[in-house]
């Protein structure tokens, strides 16, 4: 299975994430993490699939391409999580207005953080490797 084939897939699964999440809304003890949860994964679902659609375009080296493809796996599946998780256990410290000031334990927060800090920095790779493969 080539890459194009595997983010629209991906894709896909992940924006089918972002609705299941979307029904356990009321059940987390962050509930706007968990409306968080739900938009980023559709989003990311969709930003996937928009990228797998435009693969092939990408006039990259085999090692840019498989450094894309990986960064944007992660970053988009991990903002996923880390918003589910974020909800799941109240964490709040990188997210004050939709936690309302509630935190978590110290350990969960340094997870969660963690997580969003390297989703960051994943997602501005994958997506600049991206722009200069459309751009060459």
């Amino acid at each position: 299975m080539n890459q194009e084939h595997l983010l629209i897939i991906l894709g896909v699964a992940l924006f089918f994430a972002g609705l299941i999440s979307g029904l356990v809304i009321p059940k987390l003890t962050l509930p706007r993490m968990g409306l968080t949860s739900h938009l980023e994964g559709t989003q990311n679902g969709m930003f996937l699939i928009l990228v797998g659609l435009i693969w092939g375009r990408l006039d990259l080296s085999e090692l840019w391409l498989q450094i894309a493809f990986w960064t944007l796996l992660y970053g988009t599946w991990a903002n996923w999580g880390a918003a589910l998780l974020a909800g799941i256990w109240g964490t709040g410290e990188r997210s004050p207005i939709a936690s309302g000031g509630r935190t978590g334990t110290p350990v969960h927060e340094r997870i969660v953080s963690t997580m969003l800090v390297s989703v960051g920095i994943s997602d501005l790779i994958a997506v600049a490797i991206i722009f200069i493969g459309l751009l060459l």
